[in-house]
């Protein structure tokens, strides 16, 4: 590995931690790797990206590598000033692009974790950051048409769109129109497919709200969700 600086500004370490890591499942020296390579579960270094070739190939025997070269890969899109050394490991990210999903396949107890990791891979880096389970999650945005901030719940909560009052809640809420299956396409569709072949009903659920239709609260405009959302947040690589 060639030696590049990571959170603490340091350039032997991370090769030391990774080696330790090859011989052996070393609890300690990952913990140590989480940090020095994904800082505050946000920031990302040089070393990060320096690290994803070996991280790759510990992958599919590791949990601990796989989770770690998929934090790295989720927060690709940061300001952190090295994108030739993401450019570097495009080969290593096919291979782990097809490494998750065969291990999707196996229906695991991260499951969602990983479908985020594949979602970055795809280069999908704003549903990477925000997507859940559909339990309770919540997305906003502006209205095209009248530029009020719309709220979008998608969860135990309901399907609906709405204008959020921090003293009252969501008010005046609007029921959101699922899109069929057969109508997704491009993103969403391989999102809801990937979902269904791997039994995942509620993440497929709510996928199709997701890339279903919305009524603005305010000026009564239907618009689609994930074109808006996308357009308010797809981040552009620094």
């Amino acid at each position: 590995m060639t030696p590049m600086h990571d959170c603490r500004m340091e350039v032997g370490r991370v090769p030391e931690l990774l080696e330790r890591v090859k011989r052996e499942d070393d609890a300690e020296a990952w913990d140590e790797l989480d940090y020095r390579l994904v800082l505050e579960q946000d920031l990302v270094f040089p070393a990060s990206f320096a690290s994803l070739p070996h991280l790759v190939r510990l992958a599919a025997r590791s949990s601990r590598a796989r989770g770690l070269a998929g934090s790295i890969i989720r927060r690709a899109a940061g300001h952190h000033g090295c994108d030739h050394l993401l450019a570097n490991c495009a080969s290593a990210i096919t291979e782990f692009r097809a490494l998750l999903d065969r291990y999707l396949r196996s229906r695991p107890i991260d499951y969602l974790e990983t479908f985020l990791a594949l979602l970055a891979v795809a280069e999908q880096y704003h549903w990477a950051a925000v997507l859940g389970d559909f339990t309770d999650d919540f997305y906003h945005l502006p209205c095209p048409h009248c530029a009020v901030d719309v709220t979008i719940a998608i969860g135990d909560y309901g399907r609906y769109s709405a204008i959020r009052n921090w003293n009252l809640g969501d008010i005046d809420r609007r029921d959101l129109r699922r899109a069929a299956p057969d109508e997704l396409s491009g993103t969403g569709r391989w999102m809801y497919e990937t979902a269904v072949r791997d039994g995942q009903g509620t993440l497929a659920d709510g996928i199709t709200y997701l890339f279903g239709k919305a009524e603005c609260p305010r000026c009564a405009s239907v618009f689609d969700i994930a074109d808006e959302y996308t357009s308010a947040n797809l981040p552009v690589l620094q």
